[in-house]
């Protein structure tokens, strides 16, 4: 069962539609690769994260909830626990799946990815797996993702702007992206956010762009569109 600070996000995934998250939902055609991501709340109030390692081809340096592609087979639940174990050490039996979110999509890789929510019921020890893909794991209280000292628009070379989180023990780690939008439209549906300074723009550091600074397009719209 979970606990009752977490009752307002079960209600609302229920009721939380693609548009609430995402101007992009998957091609009706069918044709997106499948993903699912595990947004895993902890009894310290707060969320599962993983930093990739800084030397990937792809998206390296950067931070995201547990997640990957789906096994032919597998259901988005499943794969999501799957990942999570796998990248983190998290035991799926100690996870306690309460909701989905709607699939969303990612146009620049054509991911259709569900993000499945979870209480992490009996919590045992995390950390790295295998550190050529994983660069560090860590448990960021949901007051620190609220709090707007914590808060900023992150820019692309590309010259696209969004929503950021500034996470880790010394508050240097830039969440943004795909991870960062879900985070701040969850939270604005909850009625969770508190007013920030969007005018705080922090560029994107350069091992996130390592191999890669081509255009990207992210679940939350850039402020000025707001």
């Amino acid at each position: 069962m979970i606990p009752d600070w977490l009752e307002p996000v079960a209600r609302a995934a229920a009721e939380i539609t693609p548009e609430d998250l995402t101007r992009f939902v998957p091609p009706e055609s069918g044709v997106s690769r499948r993903g699912a991501v595990l947004l895993l709340f902890g009894s310290q109030r707060d969320l599962l994260l993983t930093e990739r390692a800084h030397d990937m081809r792809s998206h390296p340096g950067q931070v995201s909830f547990p997640g990957g592609s789906i096994d032919p087979g597998e259901t988005p639940r499943e794969a999501a626990l799957r990942e999570a174990w796998e990248e983190t050490g998290v035991r799926p039996e100690g996870v306690e799946v309460f909701a989905e979110l709607p699939e969303l999509w990612l146009p620049p890789t054509n991911f259709a990815v569900t993000p499945i929510l979870g209480w992490w019921a009996e919590e045992t020890p995390v950390g790295v797996v295998d550190p050529a893909e994983v660069h560090a794991v860590y448990r960021v209280p949901i007051d620190d993702l609220l709090d707007p000292d914590n808060r900023i628009s992150v820019r692309h070379p590309s010259g696209w702007i969004g929503p950021g989180f500034l996470i880790g023990p010394e508050n240097d780690v830039m969440l943004w992206g795909f991870t960062a939008g879900i985070v701040a439209r969850l939270f604005d549906f909850l009625g969770w956010s508190r007013p920030w300074d969007e005018r705080r723009v922090r560029d994107l550091p350069s091992y996130m762009l390592q191999g890669d600074a081509r255009p990207v397009v992210m679940p939350a719209d850039p402020p000025e569109e707001r």
